[in-house]
């Protein structure tokens, strides 16, 4: 059986923990960051993790991790 291909777009966005949560970044927090006050911008720049519910599809996208 041929080796699985991994969506590169989601390989550079999603992390594994070693417990095998997946760990995702929050939108918001590219530009226009003056009208956002500190405790929102610092907040934003916190990692997350993927919501149980949309684990499968992300690890559906990477076989390997």
């Amino acid at each position: 059986m041929p080796k699985m291909k991994t969506h590169r777009a989601s390989a550079k966005r999603f992390k594994t923990t070693a417990t095998g949560k997946i760990k995702r970044f929050k939108a918001y927090h590219r530009h226009i960051l003056t009208s956002k006050d500190r405790k929102r911008k610092h907040r934003l720049a916190a990692a997350d993790l993927v919501d149980k519910a949309d684990h499968a599809k992300v690890k559906r996208l990477l076989p390997y991790a």
